[in-house]
């Protein structure tokens, strides 16, 4: 996931939830053989998966006109963990932290983290989200830095914000983006902040998509760092089409082979595994949405 102020200012207006939330069994013939299409093969060998989650960025539009009921609708797909975002009115939508701790064991979902700006009142922010029930709140983007001492300074302010969500019984983590993986003074910034942070403090959240299309192997840097990302993005890329967030597509019709990544993640630490879907080609984000469940409904054994 970009920075959310970035990419508010591009999006365009989605469909309206009505048609958003329509289930399979309301749909035509040809748009359950599409939706059944993407869902891969009953005859594949599965592995075990405890479950999945998604990034509420993947359906902003539906969360800022009526979060309850987005959060609804993505619980029947069977998504049972949220990750949220600042979308406006603050990680929990408006909402207090009792009264949104109360809608998610409703829906039977955890409120597993949310992006947030973990270098402004942080005190505040871990106040509610503790209360909220979150176990994480992650610092979504830093941005390209000009040297590797900035990155170092970087990973300071990491342990600093850790520390602090420690107190208040919170957890810490990183997503990434291709730009740490862009060799910098003969380093890749990505292992400089996990270098320079401490492994009891900091985790770390694979952003698989962005690893790929950065030209690294997501399996084998999961490897060379055992037990440090915590959670990933789940996402797939359109192959050959450059090395921005254009090759997006759903799950299936890609080119990462992250059930793999998957199955040899959980070995090496890995908890939570989030769908993001920032790329929408003959689809809206709810049928996106729902599209990824079904797929990894019908690719791991739950």
């Amino acid at each position: 996931m970009k920075n959310p102020r970035r990419k508010f200012i591009k999006v365009g207006t989605m469909l309206g939830l009505g048609t958003a939330f329509m289930p399979l069994q309301f749909c035509s013939p040809t748009e359950k053989e599409e939706q059944q299409s993407l869902s891969g093969t009953s005859e594949e060998k599965k592995s075990k998966l405890q479950s999945f989650g998604i990034q509420l960025y993947s359906v902003k539009d539906e969360m800022a006109k009526d979060p309850k009921a987005t959060m609804t609708a993505l619980a029947g797909f069977g998504y049972r963990q949220f990750e949220g975002f600042d979308g406006g009115k603050g990680v929990l939508w408006g909402m207090e932290p009792a009264e949104f701790k109360t809608l998610t064991i409703d829906l039977g979902v955890k409120m597993v983290a949310s992006h947030a700006n973990v270098f402004e009142n942080l005190d505040a922010q871990a106040a509610n989200a503790k209360e909220a029930g979150l176990e994480y709140l992650i610092c979504p983007w830093i941005g390209p830095q000009k040297t590797i001492d900035e990155y170092k300074i970087i990973a300071d302010k990491f342990n600093k914000a850790a520390e602090t969500l420690k107190s208040h019984g919170l957890k810490f983590a990183y997503h990434n983006h291709d730009y740490t993986f862009v060799n910098l003074e003969g380093l890749v910034p990505q292992d400089v902040l996990l270098e320079n942070t401490d492994p009891a403090l900091v985790d770390f959240e694979m952003d698989i998509y962005w690893v790929h299309v950065a030209g690294f192997n997501p399996a084998e840097y999961l490897t060379k760092y055992p037990g440090r990302f915590k959670l990933c993005h789940l996402k797939d890329a359109e192959a050959d089409k450059g090395d921005g967030e254009e090759r997006g597509v759903l799950f299936g019709s890609g080119e990462i082979p992250f059930t793999n990544i998957v199955k040899e993640s959980i070995d090496l630490g890995m908890e939570y595994f989030i769908v993001e879907q920032e790329r929408f080609v003959g689809t809206n984000p709810m049928e996106a949405a729902e599209k990824n469940a079904i797929y990894l409904k019908n690719s791991f054994e739950f």
